[in-house]
């Protein structure tokens, strides 16, 4: 027989899932498996990449997450389609951004009003009924049961089978199995999955210590007493439910109801506002050569061809909206005195030029346009600004003011496990004294914590060092097996995303570490979505030119930055004398 695992944690459950995305998928193909579900803690995080892992080895991805209610509940929520994804994406973010940050929850009234499109499972141990039923308050879990059958709908509300080889296991189900009869609920058979195999136990419980602060020698009720919540195999579930065949099936059932939500590589970036009568290929177009006469004292033929040339590219790609909406946020930035200026491969764009989001003249320098942005490679435009760092939060105020909030998000980041990050929360761990552990993180370089061990016979400062102790080879083990796992989730530098529909439609929302509110999908996640986001970077560099220029001005009034020559000779003399130091990109 076929089964589907329904409750999986990836290691976007942050310190609550030791299995890789990639090894998940590749087990669930392995055993021909129709579909898998990733059920993380209150985020979608994984979604994007998810569905495209999924789709390479022809799985259906099924898009959840375990939702903490109040009082510290579990509950699993699956998107049905399209429309219960965008409700749980509401869900989420009503969940995060009413509650303080690193604390979701959702209530049972977020729950009724989300509830379309949704199914869901009653959960594990931690789940609301579970807990009734362990605790024998059997006609709190039956009202619990009727409760959540009225939220979902009689056939979308399942109970959630289980068995860890724990104490009490067999009594739990057989009392959910009298439950069901009761009530009418249907049974279904899951492994809450949190590694894809047993021998990846042990790093789930060194994560579990490092999110509870807790050493391993130490007891905690979050750690697992045994390494059976790993991605098991049709047969292994089929045994180890073999009195509940109903609930295994229901798996199957399930699977098959269920959508998968994501369309990708939509084009969601909104339409910029234009003019009466205007289309938007039409009013770039008039911009580009306004700008153009006014950044050369002629048009030439040549400057025509080229502009003709990427204005094409530009707008068989669909992205005319997208430069004017650049266009329009560096327009508000200038007519405010704020210096601003493009860099990256935006440069290389002719039409950046004209429109002033770059100072770069990539018709004089000859530089490739299609560095930036090619029909062959369709990769989305990517320019970055960078703005005057007392005034960027100006201008980021007036895209959100623009375009309203439900339509603007900072991008997220996931900041990962490196050598010194993962030294020093390991090290805490498996109970070395702090100030060993930091002692190791300062030996060690800026570098990928798989790395460790290999620095260790490379670096002359760590081959004189004490590391390459006994002591200090589980630690640089359990280094390589957490690189680059996620630890928390951070804020993009600079990025914003704006869309076309709302966001919460598309993407939870959460409140990051500065109060920010952040998608919970990171840059590439945002692109593949069918998002563009814009970069605006806050730069101490314009800060210093801008007060640079002020005071040579006021000593010299017949100064204006356009009389800086492009050859000057003085300038590229000082370069390659390497005298570089706090001039930015330059200094090495």
């Amino acid at each position: 027989m076929s089964f589907v695992h329904l409750h999986v944690h990836s290691p976007f459950s942050f310190l609550d899932g030791a299995g890789r995305l990639e090894e998940l998928v590749e087990k669930a193909a392995f055993y021909e498996m129709p579909a898998l579900a990733i059920t993380d803690h209150d985020n979608l995080a994984v979604a994007v990449f998810f569905h495209d892992l999924c789709s390479r080895v022809g799985i259906k991805p099924l898009q959840g997450a375990e939702v903490t209610l109040e009082k510290e509940y579990h509950l699993v929520l699956l998107a049905r389609d399209a429309s219960g994804y965008s409700n749980l994406c509401r869900l989420l973010t009503r969940a995060h951004l009413d509650h303080p940050r690193g604390q979701p929850r959702t209530s049972h009234a977020l729950l009724k009003k989300f509830a379309g499109g949704i199914i869901a499972l009653s959960g594990c141990r931690q789940g609301e009924i579970p807990s009734f039923v362990f605790q024998r308050r059997y006609q709190e879990a039956l009202e619990k049961t009727r409760l959540y059958q009225d939220m979902f709908g009689q056939e979308n509300f399942y109970l959630e089978l289980e068995n860890p080889w724990l104490p009490g296991a067999r009594e739990y189900n057989r009392h959910l199995a009298q439950l069901s009869e009761t009530t009418g609920a249907p049974l279904i058979a899951t492994n809450n999955v949190h590694y894809a195999v047993p021998e990846q136990f042990p790093l789930h419980d060194l994560l579990t210590c490092i999110r509870t602060s807790t050493r391993l020698e130490e007891v905690h009720r979050e750690r697992r007493l045994n390494d059976e919540n790993y991605l098991k195999g049709p047969e292994e579930m089929a045994n180890l439910f073999s009195s509940y065949p109903e609930a295994l099936k229901n798996t199957m059932r399930l699977a098959e109801e269920c959508q998968s939500p994501l369309q990708l590589d939509e084009k969601l970036h909104p339409s910029f506002p234009l003019p009466s009568g205007e289309t938007a290929a039409g009013f770039l177009r008039r911009l580009v050569y306004s700008g153009a006469r006014k950044r050369y004292r002629q048009v030439k033929e040549s400057i025509v061809t080229r502009l003709e040339k990427e204005l094409e590219i530009i707008n068989s790609l669909g992205y005319a909206d997208y430069f004017l909406l650049v266009w329009d946020v560096v327009n508000f930035a200038r007519s405010r005195g704020i210096r601003c200026a493009g860099r990256g491969s935006a440069a290389d764009s002719l039409v950046s030029y004209c429109l002033f989001l770059t100072e770069v003249d990539s018709w004089r320098r000859g530089l490739l346009f299609e560095r930036f942005l090619s029909p062959e490679r369709a990769e989305k435009p990517d320019i970055d600004i960078d703005f005057d760092a007392r005034h960027r939060d100006r201008v980021a105020a007036y895209v959100y003011e623009k375009y309203g909030e439900e339509h603007v998000a900072a991008v997220c980041t996931y900041n990962t496990y490196q050598a010194r990050s993962a030294v020093r929360d390991l090290a805490g761990a498996l109970d070395f004294p702090r100030e060993e552990a930091d002692y190791i993180a300062k030996l060690l370089p800026h570098a990928p914590a798989d790395a460790v061990e290999v620095l260790l016979g490379k670096l002359p400062e760590l081959k004189n060092s004490r590391l390459g102790e006994e002591k200090y080879r589980q630690l640089f083990h359990f280094c390589r097996e957490i690189a680059g796992l996620p630890r928390f989730l951070g804020t993009h530098l600079g990025g914003l995303v704006i869309s076309r529909l709302p966001l919460t439609q598309l993407t939870p929302l959460q409140r990051a570490a500065k109060g920010v509110v952040v998608t919970q999908f990171d840059k590439e996640a945002i692109e593949r979505l069918g998002l563009v986001k814009l970069d605006l970077l806050s730069l101490r560099t314009m800060s210093v030119l801008e007060d640079t220029i002020k005071i040579i001005e006021k000593k010299d009034p017949t100064f204006t930055e356009k009389s800086i020559p492009y050859q000057d000779q003085e300038t590229f003399a000082m370069i390659n004398r390497g005298e570089t130091m706090g001039v930015f990109q330059l200094e090495s």
